[in-house]
């Protein structure tokens, strides 16, 4: 297996689905579709996504059944990062090397942007099981609403979001965690499971390894705010330390949460090892995201 190239293609496919689902800019009222646009393609990783593939791959199931499940997630994904970096929440200018939504199109737009891009990935899911009524479909589309909503995303960025300029204990950093980050990549895993024809067991193991690599992964992105550059971040450092926001780095310190970083993903890697070489490609995604830079 060659990671990269197989990577690439994976990302090369999202991409191509994602520019099919979501309206042509040239469509009215363009400044809607332009400001989606111009978040969704901003040089994402596609990490849910591509999981998600990867997850329905795993069982022999059919990618292309996965795929409005895939480009949903990259959707709501994004619709979070456009709320997260408006004035009222984070108040981020940049967001991957480019102004934020709501600095390019205005704030009135870019919250409309995200209120587009969420309930758009729920009219493209809400087509493939209208299309498809399989039950496992409907099971993803409802583990990605779980997810999303009151259950997962949306409670992390609540409590996050009220603990602002607080001092946090582990336990309510690690609900911000597990809930706002986390979340969403245990859904990727669990719904390609389904799709792609996994056991309710296989789902709930993928679960927990989504669960430890979505932990690894805000970690990491704690470290990087305070040992990146905006030129490999895309965004500027230590913002975290500005907003007094308590991180892992804050918390237990650099190296502690470096070794807390690899230890949650030696843990993820080892559910992972349980379905053989099938699972290589998850397997080395994973030690990616632990040495990534950005």
């Amino acid at each position: 297996m060659n990671f990269k190239s197989e990577m690439n293609e994976k990302k090369l496919y999202i991409d191509s689905e994602l520019d099919r689902f979501i309206p042509a800019e040239s469509e009215y009222p363009q400044i809607i579709f332009k400001a989606m646009r111009y978040s969704v393609f901003a040089g994402g990783k596609r990490v849910r996504p591509i999981i998600l593939l990867a997850s329905c791959e795993l069982f022999g199931g059919d990618v292309d059944k996965a795929v409005p499940f895939a480009c949903a997630m990259e959707m709501i994904h994004t619709y979070s990062l456009i709320h997260d970096d408006l004035p009222a929440i984070d108040n981020d200018n940049f967001r991957r090397g480019r102004l934020t939504n709501h600095k390019a199109f205005g704030e009135n737009i870019a919250i409309l942007a995200g209120d587009a891009l969420l309930s758009h990935a729920f009219e493209v899911m809400s087509k493939a099981v209208a299309d498809n009524p399989e039950p496992a479909l409907a099971k993803a589309m409802y583990t990605i609403a779980n997810g999303a909503g009151v259950n997962g995303m949306l409670t992390g960025q609540v409590v996050d979001v009220i603990s602002d300029g607080k001092k946090l204990n582990k336990e309510t950093l690690d609900f911000i965690h597990i809930n706002k980050t986390a979340a969403m990549i245990q859904a990727s895993f669990k719904a390609g499971a389904y799709i792609g024809g996994g056991t309710q067991e296989d789902a709930e193991k993928l679960s927990m390894a989504g669960c430890k690599i979505g932990m690894a992964f805000q970690i990491q992105d704690d470290i990087l705010d305070v040992t990146g550059s905006f030129e490999e971040l895309g965004k500027p450092v230590f913002s975290d330390e500005r907003n007094q926001k308590t991180t892992y780095v804050t918390l237990i310190g650099l190296d502690k949460s470096k070794e807390k970083v690899k230890t949650l993903s030696d843990e993820a890697i080892d559910i992972l090892k349980n379905y053989g070489d099938k699972a290589g490609f998850l397997i080395e995604l994973t030690k990616k995201l632990i040495d990534r830079k950005k």
